[in-house]
């Protein structure tokens, strides 16, 4: 894909900054300190992540600003939808494990459809982080990103929330559920 594929009509633009906007001054607990006019500035210089978070908008993630990291002045946003997103469910892991499937294979798998989105899926750490800021997979589970070590015996981890407790499972690669998808996080 060339850069031109990722660039958003100006109508896009303007109805994703009005939604961002407005997702971020209702949960302003998700980024305390941060000013709107700061993160709409570096959203607008740079037209590729923006792109990637209207992927992410357009699959049911809605993303948010969870944070700041002052060391590369990047603001961080994550998928803040209350369940797994809608768009990025019944997908196995990886192309590996989507190419080990013999039959009934999934549609995608999770590594993939972020890379093409431009996102990293969220880490068991940036999860708990996540699950700090509110009730998020009660309904659903979310893959996260698996280890190294783990993935090549053959498995991969997901999350989600039961009992008011975050859990950490494991699943073989190729597995896929109706209720599973992945979250991401992306740095702009």
């Amino acid at each position: 894909m060339n850069s031109n594929d990722k660039a958003l009509s100006s109508e896009q633009r303007d109805e994703l900054l009005k939604a961002l906007k407005a997702r971020f001054e209702k949960n302003m607990n998700r980024h305390p300190g941060v000013e709107w006019t700061a993160v709409q500035a570096k959203l607008t210089a740079n037209g590729e992540k923006l792109w990637s978070l209207h992927q992410m908008e357009r699959t049911g993630g809605e993303p948010d600003v969870v944070g700041y990291d002052e060391k590369t002045a990047a603001y961080i946003f994550y998928d803040c939808s209350a369940e797994s997103p809608k768009g990025r469910r019944s997908v196995c892991y990886d192309r590996k494990a989507l190419e080990s499937r013999k039959e009934h294979k999934p549609a995608n798998n999770a590594l993939d459809m972020a890379a093409d989105m431009g996102i990293e899926l969220l880490t068991e750490e940036e999860y708990r982080v996540l699950q700090t800021l509110g009730n998020f997979d009660t309904k659903t589970s979310s893959w996260v990103k698996t280890p190294a070590d783990i993935r090549k015996l053959g498995g991969a981890l997901f999350c989600d929330r039961r009992y008011n407790t975050v859990f950490v499972y494991h699943n073989g690669a190729p597995s896929y559920y109706a209720a599973r998808g992945f979250r991401g996080s992306l740095r702009v």
